[in-house]
């Protein structure tokens, strides 16, 4: 089956942690010479789509920042048409705080309208603490993802998801999940490329976001077994993608 258009993830399926995945160089190459369009879609926070677009050029990939859209900028689109106030309390690297502040929202440790958690590689108990009692207060408690681990070079770290499941123990309040599996941001990312559901194909290597992000919200799935979720583990999978490759390079346009 042919489809229109790809939404993409990157870590895992287009490059591992600082590796090269070759496969997932060329079939983004291949996308490009068919004139296929296509939204890399990635539940990453800690960097700006221009830090994106600038690792994809270190592993041989020219991309338009208009085919980049992270977990940061559907969540800063959310507490956008939510209309809450504009303050919050944000766990996470400084793509995540950047977007959030731009977007015209001032921080708040004491009692903020959004409490909003991503991936923090400096995340200390102090934080932690300021956000608990942030959210009992009453503040919407946003996770930026679910994902409880990241795959990298040194191998699978806790995620953005691992906090969020942190807070949500000591609180007792669940957060508002927005990057994928979600629908908040595979709706908008629909949007973004202009298509319908049943025309576009969604590409990743965690059954557990990716894959689910697709079967959640009827779009057909491709699991590619370069990152997370394993070959062995496919057999055993509660509702099967709609395709499996061992490498993208065994997927036709």
């Amino acid at each position: 089956m042919s489809y229109k258009g790809y939404l993409i993830d990157l870590d895992g399926t287009i490059y591992k942690g600082k590796d090269r995945i070759p496969a997932g160089e060329r079939f983004i190459h291949r996308l490009q010479a068919a004139n296929i369009p296509y939204l890399l879609l990635t539940n990453n926070t800690t960097r700006t789509p221009e830090k994106v677009q600038e690792m994809l050029r270190g592993f041989n990939i020219e991309t338009p920042l208009a085919s980049i859209y992270t977990a940061t900028m559907a969540t800063v689109d959310y507490m956008l048409d939510q209309n809450k106030g504009k303050t919050a309390y944000v766990i996470g690297e400084a793509g995540l705080k950047s977007a959030i502040a731009q977007a015209g929202f001032v921080e708040d440790t004491e009692q903020p309208a959004y409490v909003v958690v991503g991936l923090d590689w400096a995340v200390t108990y102090e934080k932690l603490a300021i956000a608990t009692l942030a959210i009992q207060k009453g503040a919407i408690f946003i996770g930026t993802n679910p994902d409880l681990n990241i795959p990298t070079e040194r191998g699978l770290l806790p995620g953005a998801g691992s906090l969020v499941a942190l807070l949500e123990a000591a609180t007792r309040v669940k957060p508002i999940f927005i990057g994928k599996p979600n629908a908040i941001i595979m709706t908008k990312a629909l949007e973004v490329l202009g298509l319908q559901r049943s025309d576009a194909l969604m590409v990743g290597d965690n059954y557990l976001t990716d894959i689910m992000a697709g079967i959640q919200n009827d779009i057909d799935t491709l699991l590619v077994t370069t990152g997370f979720t394993l070959p062995e583990e496919v057999p055993h999978l509660p509702v099967p993608p709609t395709h499996v490759v061992d490498s993208l390079d065994e997927w036709g346009l």
